[in-house]
């Protein structure tokens, strides 16, 4: 979701210089969120405090909910390219409970933001409203991937229980992760994924 900005711009940062990447942007913005409450915080804000101008954030972002899932593409990428590596012989359920939580998994210096992004996502109803357009990749994925293995079409009655399970694991290891910061979101969802993906061979 990269965009290109104005680079080289310098704004009242600290003689720091304007931020010019999605990603940037993204933490700024969900910094004042935090700071300030998600209602209470304009794209104008965000743009003034990262350095660029309105304009150039809307380049990134068609709006301010959108900055909490700058990293979806990549995390459905990651998705779809752990479930097509998965050895054909291994039951989908396995390859699911273990590709999915991977597919969420960041480094380290990212775990507060991506801790941050769940108590927006959980939270925030304008923030839930943009969710739903991933939820439904997150889960059509899953969906295709089971129906594939069965040889089935989408429709497949066990394909799409198994995706809908694959979303309510995830939904709920995040709100899960909230009241327990002190674990980790792959170790969460694992666990998620092995009480609610229906085990199967494919």
């Amino acid at each position: 979701m990269s965009g290109s900005g104005e680079r080289g711009a310098v704004a009242d940062r600290g003689g720091r210089p304007a931020l010019t990447s999605a990603r940037e942007l993204a933490e700024v913005a969900q910094e004042l969120f935090l700071e300030r409450g998600f209602e209470n915080v304009s794209v104008d804000d965000i743009a003034a405090a990262a350095g660029v101008s309105r304009r150039t954030f809307f380049r990134y972002f068609s709006t301010k909910a959108d900055v909490l899932w700058v990293e979806s593409p990549a995390e459905l990428a990651r998705f779809r390219e752990l479930l097509a590596a998965a050895p054909p012989e291994e039951p989908y359920a396995d390859v699911l409970c273990r590709a999915a939580p991977r597919a969420l998994s960041h480094p380290p210096e990212r775990r507060t933001w991506a801790l941050h992004r769940a108590e927006l996502l959980l939270t925030v109803p304008a923030v839930l409203e943009k969710a739903t357009v991933r939820h439904t990749e997150w889960r059509r994925i899953a969906t295709e991937f089971v129906a594939a293995r069965r040889g089935s079409g989408p429709d497949d009655l066990v394909a799409i229980a198994v995706g809908h399970a694959v979303l309510a694991a995830t939904v709920a290891a995040h709100e899960y992760w909230l009241a327990h910061p002190d674990q980790e979101l792959p170790d969460i969802m694992a666990r998620f994924l092995h009480l609610l993906v229906p085990a199967g061979t494919g």
